[in-house]
């Protein structure tokens, strides 16, 4: 389960009794009120914190401080790097081995609305393209698509032979929405062909894909063909669990059952190509007496708890019923 270390009593608490025992985390300064995790010492107590809660962080998700020099190519990018090359260090000696990041430069992860009525009256998010600003407000943050993928080859020339060397896998999340441009902003990771080109060019057992089953079904793929071919090539190294229903121009997140049956045969797919990692609850709506949040913070929009509890209870009455084994 994905849990903030900020405020974290009560979902900590539901998810041991929900029988979780790994958390993914995200441990940027506005969640921690502490340094980033480049620092070992805030690291090391943060782990620690979880350990004694009964947990193993078993990840780092997202940005775990601002990117955005790297991403957009600045001047001092170099010396955000090897803050980023630090954290891989502090991760192998903690035996935090999976990172998953992301390439979106300018705009995260975007939808048009976050309070979009579902079933029952439960909240959602939801995107159309034809609402969405044609370009940002500040010139410095729009980027073209070429010089998204320059600087993608240049962070991970410097950062990828350092998780080789502490035993980190660094798992790709595609682009939430795969468009491009967004905004005005160039995106990358958009199609499984676009993943190919990163792949390739690195072959490298550490790096590989985050598998967010909804944004790769929004990109039109074949889910059960390139997650086969991912997984026999040991390339899927962490996979998201949600739905949505729409194209990538226009859709809404749904509740995980909405679509009979998608997930638990996308789980017995995954068991039979032979994954054996970490799974997790992705977005999931708002329900009875709670309210969505804005996107600030990086952890907020669609990770209100009752949802999740649904979603978590949905998925190990899947696991159970395909007798899918999960520790």
């Amino acid at each position: 389960m994905l849990i903030p270390p900020s405020n974290a009593d009560a979902k900590l608490a539901l998810a041991s009794q929900m029988g979780i025992k790994h958390a993914i985390s995200k441990l940027a300064p506005e969640l921690t009120g502490k340094a980033p995790p480049y620092d070992f010492e805030v690291f090391k107590s943060i782990k620690e914190d979880f350990e004694k809660a009964g947990f193993k962080l078993a990840g780092l998700e997202g940005d775990q401080f601002d990117m955005s020099p790297i991403k957009l190519g600045l001047p001092n990018r170099d010396e955000w790097i090897e803050k980023y090359q630090q954290m891989l260090r502090n991760m192998g000696k903690l035996g935090v081995n999976l990172l998953c990041l992301n390439w979106m430069v300018s705009v995260g992860w975007f939808r048009s609305s976050v309070e979009t009525p579902t079933r029952g009256g439960a909240m959602t998010t939801s995107f159309d393209y034809s609402q969405t600003p044609a370009q940002l407000d500040d010139p410095s943050l729009m980027i073209s698509e070429d010089k998204v993928r320059e600087n993608l080859y240049y962070f991970l020339d410097a950062v990828l032979p350092v998780a080789e060397e502490a035993g980190v896998k660094m798992g790709l999340h595609p682009d939430d929405p795969p468009l491009s441009p967004l905004c005005g902003v160039g995106r990358i990771l958009t199609s499984a062909e676009n993943y190919e080109k990163v792949l390739s060019r690195y072959n490298s057992e550490n790096l590989g894909v985050t598998f967010c089953q909804a944004t790769f079904k929004l990109m039109g793929e074949d889910l059960k063909k390139i997650s086969a071919d991912w997984i026999a090539r040991k390339k899927i190294f962490f996979i998201h669990i949600r739905d949505t229903e729409g194209d990538a121009r226009k859709f809404t997140e749904t509740f995980i059952d909405e679509d009979k049956g998608f997930v638990a045969d996308m789980l017995a797919h995954y068991r039979d190509c032979g994954f054996d990692g970490i799974i997790r609850s992705d977005h999931a709506p708002a329900m009875y007496g709670e309210t969505q949040k804005t996107f600030g913070g990086g952890i907020s929009v669609g990770y209100q708890m009752l949802g999740h509890l649904f979603s978590y209870g949905y998925i190990k009455g899947c696991c159970d019923s395909l007798k899918i084994p999960l520790e």
